[in-house]
């Protein structure tokens, strides 16, 4: 059994680069001029999530289109491709025979958004807006054909105790991917690794945690377990312990996120 230790600026930095590739880049949302497209060219059908994000970064689009306003109380398809965020993060990767899609949802103020993995030959266009006639409002999102269960479950990874980790910061942003306002719950979340001096907490477990460092234990059988803490903001302050078991072939998790004390300020 092993039990690897990791210090906060790792969960910081990790949390900070998922977060900066689910955003979509200024060429993504820049038009360019229909003049520097060659005459002899047209513009394709889009067929796939990476077609559609060149269309975006096309001109052409009516200030109207480029604003957003017309997907507005509706789920659309979006551009952003969750998988990105896997292309510099060590110990994990895709699963080539599947894609990760995502969709928005855009009303006022309000909005949320969804990641879900397919195969590869459902990641086209044509297959991700079809789920788009039977979805309905905020509450009820599209089910693409042939989805898996759970998106992690198109994770590959080298078993590591890294690997895991990152596993189980990476599920946890994509769940919160598209959300807004009231919506998000997990961005409201500070990793910690001990408790502020002299505070006065309200255990709601017994025996209250000793150590608070990010953790991972790797079972001689392949399991693996994951425990970190978190604080969220507030009058009272609530601390969290996120406990993510993993099963000895996937990186399919079963997680526990608990609130475990109150701090009043």
């Amino acid at each position: 059994m092993t039990i690897q230790k990791f210090p906060l600026e790792t969960l910081k930095k990790v949390r900070q680069y998922i977060q900066g590739t689910l955003v979509l880049s200024d060429a993504k949302t820049q038009p360019q001029s229909w003049a520097e497209l060659d005459e002899e060219n047209e513009l394709p059908e889009p067929e796939s999530l990476d077609d559609l994000s060149g269309v975006f970064a096309f001109g052409g689009l009516s200030e109207e289109e480029l604003s957003g306003s017309t997907q507005r109380d509706r789920w659309f398809v979006s551009t952003v491709n969750p998988a990105d965020s896997l292309l510099k993060l060590p110990g994990l990767s895709l699963n080539p025979a599947f894609r990760l899609v995502s969709y928005l949802y855009r009303a006022g103020e309000d909005g949320v958004g969804l990641v879900v993995a397919v195969p590869e030959r459902y990641s086209t266009m044509v297959h991700l807006e079809k789920s788009l006639q039977t979805c309905g409002d905020i509450s009820q999102p599209p089910k693409p054909d042939n989805a898996l269960p759970q998106f992690m479950e198109a994770i590959d990874g080298d078993r590591s105790p890294l690997s895991f980790l990152i596993a189980s910061l990476f599920r946890r942003e994509l769940q919160e991917f598209g959300a807004l306002g009231n919506r998000c719950q997990w961005s409201h979340h500070r990793f910690i690794d001990a408790l502020p001096a002299q505070a006065n907490c309200q255990w709601r477990v017994e025996p209250s945690p000793k150590d608070f460092s990010p953790k991972v234990k790797v079972l001689p059988t392949g399991q693996a377990a994951v425990e970190f803490f978190t604080y969220r903001a507030g009058n009272p302050i609530v601390i969290y312990r996120h406990l993510d078991q993993y099963a000895a072939q996937n990186y399919k998790v079963n997680p526990l996120d608990k609130a475990i004390a109150l701090i009043q300020r």
